[in-house]
This record gives C-alpha cells, sequence and structure tokens, in this order.
C-alpha cells in the first residue's frame, strides 16, 4: 500500500492542473466504487460535520495557533490560547490545576476529529502540527469561505428539500422565491438580501478572492492581444461586477503595455472596499442599469450571468447594447456545461445557484437561447478549463 501511495503521490506532484483534478476523480471514484453500503452512510453522516468543525476551528484560533508555532502544540498550550470552554475530556492528560479541565476537554475531542479528517496532524498523545490542509485554513480568506459555505450556503441547503416538496417539485426560476427566502425569513431576492448582511457579504468577498488561486486563468486561452488589434484610444477592458478587481490587474500585469483604459465597475458597497489600484478607473454601476462607459472594447462579466435566471440576465445584457461601439466585444466568463458527464464541482454549483438565487450554470444551447433573447449572438466560444468548462463566450450584437 505504501508503494501505491508513494506511485500516486509522484503522479501527482508531477501533473498540471488538469491531470491532478483528473487524478483527485479517479481516486474519488476509486473509493465510491469499493464503499460498502454502511461506508457509505457513514461518509454522509460526516459531510455537515467536516465543515462544522472546521468552523469551530476557524472561530477558535486553533489552525492559526497551529501555524504559527514551529513545533507540535500540545492540548493545553491551544487551551490557553483559545480561552475555550468545552465539556469531555477528549485524552488523558494531566493539565496543570490552574487551567480548567472543562476547556481542555472538549479541546482534545475537537482536535482529534480535526485529525482524523486531515485538518490537522496529530503527532504524538496530545500534541498536533499542521497538515497539508492546515496552511489554508488559517488563510483569512479561505477562513471567510468555510463561513460563508457554514453561515450562508449551509442553512439555505438545509431548506432545500422542504421547499422542494411545498412547491411539488418544480425547477426554481424566480430568484425571490428560492429556498433561501425561508432559510433566512426574507421576502428579497438573495442579491437584493445579501450585500445588506455585511458579515455573510464580507465573507464572500473573501472567498471570492481566493476563489481560483493558482487555476489557470481566461487569458491563457483567449487572444486578447489578438482580438484588441490597434484599438487603444478609448477603454481597453470593462470589468463589470469585478468585486475587489482581481482581473482587472490580471489584465494590466499580463498587458503592461497597454495605453487603453482599464475601468472596475461594482456596487458602492463593494467598492467601498477596494484600495486605489494604480491604472484602474473605479466606477460605482448597478448592471441592471444602462452601461454608462462608452464604446470600450472589452465588456467583461465574470461569473455574473450565472447569478440570474434568465429574464434577468437577458436584462443585463441588453443594458450594454447601447453602449456598445464598432469594435466592442461582450466577453462572458462562466461555465458552458456538456450536454452529459457534467463534473461534479459544476453540477453541485448549479444546484447551489438554484437553491440560493433561482439560477443556473448553463448548457451550450442554454447559453445561445439566452444571449439570442437579448438581441445578440455569439462569435466564438473559448473553453479555457478541461473539467470545469469554464469558456469565454464572445458575443455581439445581431
Amino acid at each position: 500500500m505504501d508503494t501505491i501511495t508513494a506511485q500516486i503521490q509522484n503522479l501527482a506532484a508531477n501533473a498540471d492542473e488538469a491531470a491532478r483534478k483528473k487524478l483527485l476523480d479517479t481516486l474519488r471514484n476509486l473509493q465510491y466504487s469499493i464503499e460498502t453500503p454502511h461506508d457509505t452512510l457513514q461518509r454522509f453522516a460526516g459531510l455537515h460535520l467536516q465543515i462544522t468543525a472546521a468552523r469551530i476551528g476557524v472561530d477558535l484560533g486553533i489552525f492559526d495557533a497551529i501555524q504559527e508555532s514551529k513545533d507540535p502544540i500540545s492540548v493545553e498550550t491551544l487551551a490557553l490560547k483559545t480561552n475555550a470552554a468545552p465539556e469531555l475530556l477528549g485524552m488523558n492528560i494531566h493539565f496543570p490545576k490552574t487551567l480548567k479541565i472543562s476547556s481542555l476537554t472538549s479541546q482534545g475531542r475537537i482536535l482529534r476529529y480535526l485529525a482524523s479528517v486531515g485538518q490537522i496532524k496529530e503527532t504524538s498523545k496530545g500534541h498536533f502540527s499542521s497538515s497539508s490542509t492546515a496552511p489554508f485554513l488559517a488563510d483569512k480568506n479561505y477562513q471567510g469561505g468555510i463561513h460563508h459555505f457554514f453561515d450562508t450556503v449551509g442553512p439555505v441547503l438545509q431548506q432545500l428539500p422542504d421547499f422542494l416538496a411545498e412547491t411539488k417539485y418544480q425547477d426554481i426560476t424566480d430568484n425571490s422565491k428560492t429556498a433561501l427566502q425561508p432559510a433566512f425569513n426574507t421576502d428579497l431576492p438573495g442579491f437584493i438580501w445579501f450585500p445588506n448582511q455585511p458579515q455573510r457579504f464580507g465573507y464572500f468577498q473573501q472567498v471570492m478572492t481566493v476563489q481560483r488561486a493558482g487555476a489557470v486563468t481566461w487569458l491563457s486561452a483567449f487572444p486578447f492581444r489578438q482580438e484588441l488589434g490597434e484599438f487603444q484610444q478609448k477603454p481597453v477592458f470593462v470589468d463589470i461586477g469585478g468585486g475587489f478587481g482581481h482581473q482587472c490587474i490580471l489584465v494590466k500585469e499580463t498587458f503592461p503595455e497597454l495605453s487603453g483604459k482599464l475601468v472596475l465597475q461594482d456596487l458602492p458597497q463593494t467598492l467601498e472596499h477596494v484600495a486605489k489600484i494604480d491604472g484602474v478607473e473605479i466606477v460605482v454601476h448597478n448592471f441592471f442599469e444602462p452601461q454608462v462607459i462608452k464604446e470600450a472594447k472589452f465588456y467583461y462579466l465574470r461569473n455574473i450571468l450565472h447569478d440570474w435566471p434568465d429574464d434577468k440576465a437577458v436584462i443585463i445584457l441588453k443594458n450594454l447594447i447601447p453602449a456598445l461601439g464598432p469594435d466592442s466585444r461582450i466577453l462572458i466568463d462562466d461555465m458552458v456545461l456538456p450536454n452529459e458527464n457534467v463534473h461534479w464541482q459544476a453540477a453541485q454549483l448549479d444546484l447551489t445557484m438554484m437553491s440560493a438565487l433561482g439560477s443556473k450554470e448553463r448548457t451550450e444551447e442554454q447559453w445561445r437561447s439566452l444571449i439570442d433573447a437579448a438581441g445578440l449572438k455569439i462569435l466564438k466560444i473559448i473553453p479555457y478549463t478541461m473539467l470545469l468548462n469554464e469558456s469565454i463566450i464572445m458575443v455581439v450584437p445581431k
């Protein structure tokens, strides 16, 4: 078994990103194929617990403390650092009388669970250190992701079975009538309710900054310079709903010689957290209103349209048309799902978008129908990731 493990680790170390993910999927499918029904049920039983324990670890600062320590850290030291007050002793260790036993016992139980699922590593009795997973769990942006998926996505998915039963298992296409509304006792659509929840929205913005950390970028496949041609005088790139400006920064760093202006657009509650970016104009804009930047070369929408049902997505696209010049191109950066054998991560995201926002990940046929309804047409579709089929859809008026 050790030999097989070493071979797999060697394969992963020498693989590119696509091959590494393919290896992960192969191993996952292998696990499923050799599970007994009891194994599968136990896996299902623990799905909630893994992110629950990670959230507790984040809240207590366990991952931070372990990363800050050069040596394996003891339960008693962690108890002093976190000031936790749990219940039952998880391991038989003698502690100084000055420490509250109650604050050490649950620590032991939490720590041993975190170690059992690889979030940290147990090095000896009562001592723990970092694992391959722990460093990112100590990263504030990934910690924001733990909070987002536990605090906001989790309650929506918990509500989904009852919501579907009550609606007689109809497709969810109205963003004001999703599982999010009963989950959070609101009548507001998700993207109106969400930005008015500062803490939740802050966690979401954090995880968006690392959503594709280390992944292949769209500029690896899209011929930006070739499509740009001699277009230099007017705005070159408008990132619509661009969050913290990471795509503007990517374009600027990839093509430092660009003389045309780069523009970042988003709502004020997002842009108030964005530091000044050299060479990028920051403009407050709601994409449900007509586009204010005229005759730019590229109007870029990254993971915007998958947030909205078709009727709202059509409005977003139509609002761009009056601003388009003869050389303008709309670039939609989203998944284009295959008609069969959709990757589990894409299918997972599609159901999550449906549950919370009444939106979807779309197939090529669905994209063509949507874009046609907006009075536009597709010039080309350029995939840039293999498994998720993330693509640039280049669009112009009919």
